[in-house]
């Protein structure tokens, strides 16, 4: 890689925390009692894919057990997630976003929409701007993921 691509990159990795961080203090109004970095991809995770267990989520969100775990019973103490036995296993326990959370995502969405509202208004450019987010985001976890030692 050369420097002006080295340069770039650098520009584009400083401009998703800056823009991160407007969105990130914009959310405070909403809890009372906010959330961590570990809570909140916690939450993340699990309100795209309810049903999940905590050692798949805990791999996805790249997050140490005993980190997940702490950020899993405060999640459960904030009335957030709640966990249930799996119908197959009950040895299993999956876990849920509750009401509450489901609310505090739909509170989110309507505050970070109209953050961005006017900021970028093109249809095409927001869905292009999507579309290298989640490309970015994947590649990223896939990288992440490459690093971690294999227990085979």
């Amino acid at each position: 890689m050369d420097q002006n691509q080295k340069a770039r990159l650098f520009e584009l990795a400083d401009l998703i925390a800056a823009v991160g961080r407007q969105i990130h203090a914009s959310k405070e109004v909403l809890h009372r009692d906010p959330l961590t970095s570990v809570e909140i991809s916690a939450m993340r995770f699990i309100d795209r894919n309810p049903g999940t267990s905590a050692r798949v989520a805990a791999e996805a969100t790249q997050q140490i057990s005993s980190n997940f775990s702490r950020a899993l019973r405060s999640l459960e103490n904030k009335g957030l997630v709640h966990r249930e036995a799996d119908a197959e296993d009950a040895r299993r326990v999956r876990l849920y976003p509750t009401a509450r959370a489901q609310d505090n995502l739909r509170r989110l969405s309507e505050l970070w929409s109209d953050l961005l509202d006017g900021a970028v208004s093109d249809e095409d450019e927001v869905e292009s701007m999507i579309s290298a987010l989640r490309r970015i985001e994947a590649k990223l976890a896939e990288k992440a993921r490459a690093r971690l030692p294999r227990s085979d």
